[in-house]
């Protein structure tokens, strides 16, 4: 019910988006969705049966009316985790909702790098430039004893969705001893956490960085994304990250260490960006692709004597 719906209107995953769309509208989860299934029910069954009412005209029920609402959504091309209003990210449930930008998987493993980075390190500080929803920072806050991350957002939809996430995390991020804070700031702008220059351990980035002229054809991506969170500045989507580089090397520690995504396209040219602001041992990483993701970068140790 609703698949050839989906599957005409493009949607690329149409069957996975049915049935987690159908057990949001009855409010149960896959499994609990599947065992209903095989007991011979179909899912126009469920819909009527559960938690129905009457109404004039006949038998409606309120699973039907959201599952209705899910699918001419999802038909939109809407997408699935906006209308669902959450997403898993590594460990993390994060609430999402239009103004932005979804987590990817591929993120994931810059979050890992990040991780590594910083687990055994006694209290590592961590910023989180272009934190979004707050995926990357929030992780690193839950993941790793000990954490102080700070996180910095500057569109206020972006900003308030991370600061959802932030207050749902409190008890997780309490648990490993960690701290968390988000400000809404430009990521870029010098001034911004200018009390931390030179004594951050970590600075880990997913700025903007798709290039002007290669607008996505995923309506998902192209209609739904912030432009904001999307696209680099320049032709070549790397005036941001350049500005990440730039902030980043004032805010490391010597020894510190940047992660930042990048397109697949520009791993080259970020390492080239890296070397050329005095960042060392820059290098580009593959995602579970095989394509080229994200930069580390180590802002050099100092030399004495």
């Amino acid at each position: 019910m609703g698949y050839h719906l989906l599957a005409q209107a493009g949607v690329p995953t149409p069957l996975n988006d049915v049935r987690l769309l159908l057990a949001d509208a009855l409010g149960c989860d896959l499994h609990q969705l599947d065992q209903a299934l095989l007991l011979d029910r179909t899912a126009e069954e469920l819909l009527t049966n559960e938690g129905g009412r009457r109404q004039a005209g006949g038998f409606q029920s309120a699973a039907l009316e959201r599952y209705r609402s899910h699918l001419q959504r999802r038909t939109g091309r809407e997408p699935l985790q906006y209308i669902l209003g959450h997403a898993y990210f590594r460990y993390l449930d994060l609430r999402l909702g239009p103004g932005v930008f979804i987590p990817r998987p591929e993120t994931e493993t810059v979050v890992q790098a990040g991780v590594d980075a910083m687990t055994g390190v006694d209290h590592p500080l961590a910023v989180d430039l272009c934190s979004g929803s707050g995926a990357i920072g929030l992780s690193l806050a839950t993941e790793v004893p000990g954490a102080r991350v700070r996180a910095v957002e500057v569109d206020g939809q972006a900003y308030r969705w991370g600061a959802l996430n932030a207050v749902a995390q409190e008890a997780s991020i309490g648990e490993a001893g960690s701290d968390y804070q988000l400000l809404q700031a430009d990521a870029t702008d010098p001034a911004t956490l200018s009390d931390l220059d030179a004594r951050v351990d970590l600075v880990i980035s997913n700025p903007p960085y798709v290039p002007l002229d290669a607008i996505p054809d995923q309506p998902e991506v192209r209609d739904w994304d912030p432009d904001l969170a999307l696209y680099g500045g320049s032709l070549d989507g790397c005036l941001l990250p350049c500005r990440i580089l730039d902030r980043a090397m004032v805010l490391l520690a010597p020894g510190g260490l940047l992660v930042m995504e990048h397109d697949a396209s520009q791993g080259p040219a970020m390492v080239a960006a890296a070397l050329e602001r005095g960042f060392v041992q820059a290098r580009t990483h593959q995602d579970l692709t095989g394509r080229d993701r994200y930069l580390t970068a180590w802002r050099p140790a100092m030399v004495l004597g």
